[in-house]
Formats: structure tokens, sequence, C-alpha cells
């Protein structure tokens, strides 16, 4: 069809972005459904507009259920399910979708997990290993970070390590071929206070395996390293920032000389990685504040900072990410939109000269704000949260082997967290055997008020998705369910 005439500039690959030149996108659609037979030359106006309307719609708002995209379209059943089907044969309405303001819901989580499958046997109460797996491995962390939700205090009793971690070593052993990102090392606690993540990772690779360690980062020094040599058997180290001078990191974690202390470990595992041509990627996570945009450009500083530490190996990635969380509609207001984009694009700029090189994912709703629409975050409520979870998507296992079923609950002491945990990974009982007694014995966790803060944005969009698609199937669209697959 299309594809070998359409060009970067196709006016329908980017007929979903705001300002497109919609009239432009139909008169191509239309032209393509002609030319190969697909509608008659009377009705392709009316159909292509349908078309491109359906790829607007969706690459901006990807959780809307199929019968309500039918009422905004104002047409019958039959014109509707016609238009799913034609929109297949032009794949640049696809890629419209794919690429729009919300195209990182569709490319970084919808549809990898509809490859999968994994969505099918979440509806169907199907019990299966998890896709991917959270091991939270750290007994304690040195930060009292005043964003986070752990009990100030709580920590797990060291007598747990030798158990835990063998623990761990079972799940390792558990986790299908096939998928080799299937698990990370994060947690409620520092991974790296636990002095078995060195043997654990190792043990993962040699599985196969290629997992990430979320962490601040504060342990990761030679000495650590030095104990724990398996760390080098990590895909990846990926260090959440808290700040970029001491002054910030203090205010933030409460512990004096941290971001100091943090930047020097970061300089010298850049050097002994380059040293030891160790294929170990490394990453950073930001998050920007309301008011706080501009210390993006200090953050690039930052990391050119790092890139001079090795300048054979720069840091691989980073992860950018807003919190505007107050907003009750989750909305920005027009002029910290204004702010936000202003900055992004000085950002952009200040790194293509200084670390060209870097990979930069700004998650799902910075992707949106950089193309021009609204940045609004999905908000489920626990009017919305689904009583059955999903184990089947994700799974979180603690030290002491309890599995949570959302990501934010795995944290020692947390009040009401305690209602999220599937059962317990231990002597006789595999974490597979937690997940199919969880689905077949048709446990269900009634949510409470606040208990969606137990879920973070992974949990949040999987969860969107289930419910969108449990609406398509009650509403008799079960072929094309979720529109893209």
């Amino acid at each position: 069809m299309m594809t070998q005439a359409s060009t970067p500039a196709d006016p329908v690959t980017r007929c979903a972005r705001p300002g497109a030149d919609l009239a432009a996108a139909v008169h191509s659609v239309r032209r393509a459904l002609t030319s190969e037979g697909h509608v008659g030359a009377e009705e392709a106006p009316a159909v292509a507009r349908g078309l491109v309307r359906l790829a607007e719609h969706y690459g901006n708002h990807p959780f809307t259920p199929l019968e309500e995209a039918r009422r905004l379209l104002d047409v019958d059943r039959a014109s509707f399910g016609r238009l799913l089907g034609l929109f297949g044969l032009v794949p640049e309405l696809r890629h419209a979708v794919e690429t729009g303001p919300a195209g990182k819901y569709w490319q970084n989580t919808l549809l990898p997990l509809e490859r999968r499958g994994v969505f099918d046997s979440a509806l169907a109460r199907k019990p299966v290993f998890p896709y991917v797996v959270g091991l939270y491995p750290g007994p304690s962390c040195m930060f009292r970070c005043h964003f986070c939700v752990r009990v100030t205090g709580a920590r797990y009793d060291p007598s747990a390590l030798e158990s835990g971690n063998r623990m761990f070593e079972s799940v390792i052993d558990e986790i299908p071929a096939g998928n080799p990102y299937a698990m990370y090392f994060s947690g409620g606690l520092e991974p790296l206070t636990n002095p078995g993540l060195g043997a654990l990772s190792s043990r993962a690779a040699a599985r196969g395996l290629r997992p990430t360690v979320y962490t601040n980062s504060f342990a990761l020094t030679e000495r650590t390293l030095a104990r724990q040599p398996g760390v080098w058997d990590l895909h990846a180290v990926r260090t959440s920032l808290y700040g970029l001078n001491d002054e910030e990191y203090e205010e933030t974690t409460g512990k004096r000389g941290s971001f100091a202390r943090v930047r020097a470990n970061l300089r010298r595992f850049q050097q002994l990685r380059s040293e030891r041509e160790n294929p170990i990627r490394v990453g950073l996570s930001y998050i920007v504040l309301p008011g706080r945009v501009h210390r993006l450009l200090d953050l690039v500083d930052f990391i050119a900072e790092l890139d001079e530490a090795a300048p054979d190996r720069p840091v691989d990635f980073l992860n950018v990410r807003e919190d505007y969380s107050g907003r009750g509609d989750g909305r920005l207001s027009e002029a910290e939109r204004t702010e936000l984009q202003e900055g992004l694009l000085a950002f952009e700029e200040k790194v293509s000269r200084r670390t060209p090189r870097l990979n930069i994912d700004y998650g799902y709703a910075l992707h949106s704000l950089k193309t021009g629409a609204d940045a609004e975050l999905l908000r489920i409520r626990p009017a919305t949260m689904r009583p059955t979870v999903h184990p089947q998507v994700s799974v979180q296992v603690d030290l002491l082997g309890d599995v949570y079923l959302y990501r934010e609950a795995g944290f020692p002491d947390l009040d009401g967290a305690d209602r999220y945990v599937a059962g317990r990974v231990g002597a006789g009982t595999s974490l597979t055997e937690v997940v199919e007694r969880f689905v077949n014995d048709g446990l269900r966790v009634a949510p409470h008020a606040g208990d969606e803060y137990f879920m973070d944005g992974f949990d949040q969009v999987v969860t969107a998705r289930l419910n969108q698609l449990e609406a398509d199937a009650a509403a008799g669209w079960g072929d094309a369910r979720g529109f893209l697959r």
C-alpha cells in the first residue's frame, strides 16, 4: 500500500500530532484506499476521515474503549467494524498512533505485552509465570528521602539475608527462558546493602538474563565491587539522582555529603568499566519537580563530567520524568506546560552539544508534552483498581519471600501493604505456586481509599489497559479489543 511511497514528512504518519495537516492525511488515505480497490470512490472521503480520526484519537488517548470511540465518530456498529478492519490496511495509520503524543504507552508497554499474550492470560484468569519479576533484596537503606513511602527506620533483620538470598536464587532459577529482561533488582530498600547481590547477579547472567539494578549508588564503591564482583555481570546500573549538589541531596535524603559520594562513586565506576572493557550499561533517573525545569541544564553538565572520567564509555541512558502529582486532575497549568516545553528544548539543545551519545527516555507524560500535546498523567483510583490485580504481568518479591502485587507496596511495615501480598515463596513453595494459588483460588483484594499509591506508573498503565480490554469484550468488540495489538 502506501509504505513504499511514504516519507518522514508523510502527513498520515504525523496525523496524531498537534498541528497536523489532517486534510492532507485524509487525502492520502483516500487515494490509497481507492487505488487498492478497498473502497469505492464515493464513500472513500468519509471512510478516510474516519480512519484519520481514529489514528488521531488513539495516538493521544490509548485507553479509550472501542464503544466510546464509536460514539465519538458517530457511526453505527457495522460502519465502525469496517473502519477497524480497514485501519490495518494502511500501515502509516498505525505508525501515526505508535509515534503520536501517547506513543510511549504503545511502544514501551502495551504492544510488547500484547505480543507476549500477557494481557490475554490476565483477562482469562490463567495462571502463568509473571512476565517480569522484581527482586527486592535490600535489607536497609542509608537514605531517609522525604518522598519515599518507606516507614522511617523500617528494615529487615540481617538474619533474613542467608535464607532470603537462597529464596532469590530459587526464583531466578524458575524464570522461563526466552525473556532476558524478565527480572530486575530494586526495592523498597537499597539493593546494594545486600552482600549477596553480586552472586545473585551472576546467577541471573548464567541463566541468560540481563537484569538492571535500580540503586542510589551510595554503596557503589570500589570496596563493594571488590567484595561483590558479580555486580559486573549486571546488564545495567540505573542510579536515581536526588539533586545535583550537596544541599539538594541533604534536603531530600537527610544524609550529609551524600551527593559528593554518589558523584565520586559514579566517576570511578565509569573508569573501572572502561578499564575492564565491561559491557555493563550506566544510566541515571531524574525527576523534574515544579519550578525546577532549569536544573535540567545542570544535569547535562553533571553527565558531561561523568563522561570525562571515561571518554570512551559515556553514560548510556537517562530517564527523565516529571512529578506534578499535586494536580488533582493530573493536568498542568498553561504556564507550567510552557515552562516545561521551553526547558526541554533548551535541555535537548545542550545535550546535543555536550552529551550527544546520551539516550534519553522521557516516559509517558513528558514525551506527550514534547510533541506539543497536553501532558496528562494516567490516574487510576480505587474505583478503577482491579481486585484480581495482574500477577501474570508483574510481581515483586522481598527478602522474606513475600510476593507483592504492586511495585510500591513492597516496603517493610507499610500500612495496608500486606493486603497486596499474594503469598510467600519459601521452603516447598515456588513463585509459580504462589501465582497459581492466587489465581486459581479466585483471590481478590478489595481496594481501600489511598491504595492507588501502591501502584507505580507501570501498574497504572497495565490496569488501565486491562479495564479497556474488558470493556471492549463486554461491548462485543472482543475481536478488535484494545484497538492495536
